[in-house]
């Protein structure tokens, strides 16, 4: 029986993870944290502008801005501190 080095296991796992969540795990990854929704809206906002954007649907605009700053908060506060916390 072949021996599997522990990142070929986790990359297995991965990719399994990935599979079973259509493609969303690689997805995230790809474009940092945002959704199909994320980018579109974005394209809208750059587009349309913000009033505009916020004028065609109120509840959209609020769920966009509201996955940034969750997505934002991750990627710029809560794994930095993670990894300085286990590097020192």
């Amino acid at each position: 029986m072949a021996y599997l080095k522990p990142i070929e296991i986790s990359k297995n796992i991965a990719l399994k993870f990935d599979k079973k969540m259509e493609g969303a795990a690689s997805f995230f990854i790809r474009h940092w944290g945002k959704s199909k929704f994320m980018i579109q809206m974005s394209k809208k906002a750059q587009v349309m502008g913000l009033e505009n954007l916020f004028n065609k649907g109120p509840k959209a605009f609020l769920y966009f801005f509201l996955f940034y700053l969750i997505r934002d908060t991750i990627l710029y506060i809560i794994i930095p501190i993670f990894f300085a916390k286990v590097t020192t």
